[in-house]
């Protein structure tokens, strides 16, 4: 991959950035190796255990720190906002990578931000080939956002830049060569602050980081409906717990003008004990206990979802780029149905398969870019932000309010 990755986002500062991260990197041979599973610490010990090209990302004062992974696709593993005997907010699965098992559909390995490509299912769809019949024994992730090596641009102590270069085959027929780029960038106090419009008391302990992601259509032709195209798909996977609750402030209106309130059909519909529409404001219950997804359409979506964990005492925000007016792409495993009207919002609760087995367990909050309908050369960028705040619950009510319109105790009590 060429330097040109360089000169498409907003430089990097230049100081420590230059071919290499090296003061950065971790091993477990400087790590004590004492810290309780589920830690940053341990988690840290033990993919570096895994991976050599692990960057660690932190703040001047140590406590908040990201783990990314060139060798696993510019992941962010997980995060802490207290250092690394505090606990890691992503959801690393460690039976995964103990397994040693290299699946033929999905690598799970985890992950709390991860960049991955749409359609997965329908005509554009890149997970099945041309003429299969869309099914899970014929469902297979694009090995570069699978199992391929992601290229580490440039790095610094709080910013890392990935690229990478693909040729994905449609449904249709038709390969899509595009060029992905990645940057991630933990959010110093005040560039958080800002970002929210909130003054955050300093007893409250927060990790925040954005994600700039981009793709460029490295074809000598258009994408468009006939091609096909792909969107941007970013998913973010956390540790659930019986008490934990989706919240998704959304807009409320005519159905007519913003489309239903809420697709929660994708694997059946899920129960009125486990989803609550306040009329405002969906709750979604996330213990890893039940599979479940939901998803919500640009014109519904507030470009923010949350989660909050009681036993954790942790409130996670997401904020993310929607274009009201965009096209946005089905996932639905149907190429008969229109290609052209998906989500822009999806979350999704882990739990058990028919045989019993279970990836995680584990939940994810999702956020999708536009349709790429890009002409040779051009770009499309989409940006998703995650912001965990660790605390007391009369320190952390008053930011859910702010930022998902409920309080802390609505949330505790809506089940």
């Amino acid at each position: 991959m060429k330097r040109k990755y360089l000169n498409i986002f907003i430089l990097l500062p230049i100081v420590g950035i230059l071919f290499s991260c090296t003061g950065n990197k971790k091993t477990s041979e400087n790590m004590d190796n004492k810290y309780e599973r589920g830690s940053f610490g341990y988690d840290l010990s033990f993919l570096s255990e895994k991976d050599d090209s692990l960057v660690v990302l932190k703040s001047d004062d140590g406590r908040a720190q990201l783990l990314v992974s060139a060798r696993y696709q510019a992941k962010v593993f997980t995060s802490t906002a207290v250092g690394e005997e505090g606990a890691g907010h992503g959801f690393v699965n460690y039976k995964f990578f103990e397994s040693g098992v290299v699946d033929e559909h999905m690598n799970g390995f985890g992950g709390e931000n991860r960049f991955w490509l749409g359609p997965e299912g329908g005509r554009y769809s890149i997970y099945f080939a041309p003429g299969t019949e869309q099914v899970f024994d014929f469902w297979h992730t694009p090995k570069a956002i699978d199992i391929e090596v992601w290229e580490l641009v440039a790095s610094s102590s709080r910013e890392a830049l990935f690229g990478k270069e693909m040729q994905l085959k449609n449904y249709l027929g038709n390969s899509l060569n595009l060029t992905a780029e990645r940057k991630i960038s933990l959010l110093s106090d005040g560039e958080i602050a800002a970002a929210l419009g909130i003054a955050l008391p300093e007893e409250l302990h927060v990790v925040a980081y954005s994600t700039d992601n981009k793709i460029t259509n490295r074809n000598d032709f258009e994408w468009t409906p006939e091609t096909g195209t792909v969107c941007i798909w970013m998913l973010d996977m956390f540790n659930p717990s019986d008490s934990a609750v989706t919240v998704i402030p959304y807009h409320a209106g005519d159905p007519q003008k913003l489309g239903k309130v809420v697709t929660s059909d994708y694997f059946g519909e899920i129960p009125a004990e486990r989803l609550v529409d306040s009329g405002e404001t969906l709750f979604f219950k996330t213990d890893g206990k039940f599979r479940s997804k939901l998803g919500l359409n640009a014109r519904r979506s507030k470009a923010v979802a949350g989660n909050y964990d009681p036993m954790a005492k942790r409130l996670t925000v997401v904020l993310f780029d929607v274009d009201r007016d965009a096209v946005y792409l089905s996932q639905e495993w149907n190429p008969e149905k229109d290609p052209l009207t998906g989500d822009a919002l999806n979350a999704y609760n882990d739990g058990p398969l028919d045989d019993g087995s279970i990836m995680g367990p584990f939940f994810e909050l999702e956020s999708c870019s536009p349709a790429a309908f890009l002409k040779p050369g051009e770009s499309l960028s989409h940006r998703h932000s995650v912001f965990h705040f660790v605390g007391e619950e009369p320190l952390l009510s008053p930011v859910c309010e702010k930022l998902l319109g409920v309080s802390i105790e609505k949330i505790k009590t809506v089940f």
